[in-house]
């Protein structure tokens, strides 16, 4: 476990001064970036339910394994994103955060924009699922190195006593993203005229690709951004000190075993938690419920119900990041997820087919969403100070990344399984189990609300 102080003292290099302008930029900047990161991993999401099982399996003839195939090429991102920590993470934690952070940006932009050109099955065959692949895999390579870099941005950069706080810019950048790609898509599919499984209307035939390809405007726009800031003070002065390491993979592996596991199961629950409140609470709200596949919501309605939930998620937040920086991050987030066990037995009451409501499905959502920003809102903080300095970008990418396969690749797959098999609670009780794990290996961390960035040793 990693050796902290009992009191904290500035992250930065005594010799330097940061003003709250310097600060100000730096959150802006981390901000911008995992927004753009997050609504290109979104976008995806979201045609992954509505689009991709039409035009890019339609060699299924049944609807649930085509959105299972669909959920596969998903799953990919998860599978890339702890090697790209492991690549980004090695430039991060030896080139520095900010060089790191651009590249990232760039490798998710250009294969997000591929993906708004593909073809379709029907225009090349198997040829157009491999691409979609390719592409997905591309994406999750730019967000494994995307998040522990943004989140170090800020949190290295921190003011004595308000880390959790000042971390909690990139987490917003989630629910952001989120809220521009399905705000985008509500607005073309509103504007367009598109019914679930209609694969000749304009939204099919073009419509779906804009989301894509204007990612291309906002990444401009964040590597303009990026390219403003300085490196990290708590970087350069390990620099300054000789504490970089010739292999950060290794040496986190060797010195930092032990926080890099607990790392991973912290983050499993708050993964699985998403995950089901956003990509699988989709396909099932839409599913025929005449076929008993789901709840017949139609995929208009269901998109707004979802942006005004996601309200709840960017309140969620602040309060968390407070709560974290106030009390400690060990309460916050063992509240938290006891409340997301208590969550989980409700599965049944707002989602059973014979008794859902649109206002009830609504509810179940806000809850949810509120629960993952004050799961989701420490983390940033909480994940960094597990970790010294000069493998902190690989340790902390290798830990939340590595939980995406464990708790968001395998969450739409299994839940739709579930639910197929066993009915709705049987999600719930799924919940439960990867929330009762992570709130276990929370009693393993030590509370860090006080400790100096530069003094974690390993």
């Amino acid at each position: 476990m990693s050796t902290q102080t009992a009191t904290q003292t500035p992250s930065a290099s005594p010799t330097l001064t940061i003003s709250s302008r310097d600060r100000a930029k730096v959150n802006f900047a981390s901000t911008i970036g995992t927004t753009v990161e997050f609504y290109d991993f979104y976008a995806y999401a979201t045609a992954a339910v509505a689009v991709f099982p039409y035009l890019f399996f339609a060699e299924s003839n049944s609807p649930t394994v085509a959105l299972l195939q669909s959920f596969a090429t998903f799953g990919l991102a998860f599978i890339a994103r702890p090697l790209g920590s492991v690549v980004f993470g090695h430039f991060g934690d030896r080139v520095g955060r900010k060089a790191t952070l651009v590249g990232a940006l760039l490798t998710m932009g250009i294969a997000t924009f591929i993906i708004g050109i593909l073809p379709t099955y029907d225009q090349v065959g198997i040829i157009a699922p491999a691409l979609l692949a390719l592409m997905r895999f591309c994406q999750g390579l730019g967000l494994g190195g995307e998040w522990s870099g943004a989140a170090l941005l800020s949190s290295e950069y921190a003011a004595p006593g308000k880390r959790a706080r000042a971390a909690m810019w990139p987490q917003l950048g989630a629910p952001f993203g989120f809220f521009l790609a399905n705000g985008l898509f509500l607005i073309l599919v509103a504007t367009l005229g598109y019914e679930l499984g209609d694969t000749t209307g304009a939204f099919m035939t073009w419509g779906w690709r804009i989301p894509f390809l204007l990612s291309a405007l906002m990444v401009a726009i964040g590597l303009y951004v990026r390219f403003q800031l300085e490196e990290t003070p708590v970087f350069q002065q390990a620099l300054n000190q000789g504490e970089k390491v010739k292999s950060p993979v290794s040496q986190v592996f060797k010195s930092a075993l032990r926080p890099l596991v607990v790392g991973t199961l912290v983050m499993v629950g708050t993964y699985t938690l998403f995950y089901l409140v956003t990509t699988w609470i989709l396909s099932f709200g839409i599913a025929d419920a005449s076929a008993g596949l789901g709840l017949g919501i139609p995929y208009i309605k269901f998109l707004e119900i979802q942006l005004v939930s996601i309200v709840a998620f960017m309140v969620g937040i602040p309060i968390a990041a407070w709560l974290a920086d106030t009390v400690g991050r060990r309460p916050t987030l063992i509240g938290t997820f006891s409340a997301i066990c208590v969550y989980a037995f409700t599965f049944k009451f707002f989602l059973d087919p014979a008794q859902a409501t649109l206002p009830g499905v609504l509810t179940f959502l806000t809850i949810g969403m509120l629960l993952m920003g004050m799961n989701f809102g420490p983390m940033a903080a909480v994940l960094p100070e597990l970790f010294p300095t000069n493998v902190r970008y690989t340790g902390s990418g290798i830990s939340y990344n590595v939980a995406s396969i464990l708790g968001a690749a395998v969450a739409p797959f299994i839940a739709t399984a579930l639910a197929h098999s066993y009915g709705v609670q049987a999600v719930g009780w799924y919940l439960a189990t990867v929330s009762i794990l992570s709130l276990a290996s929370i009693l393993f961390t030590r509370e860090s609300k006080n400790t100096d960035m530069n003094s974690i040793t390993g």
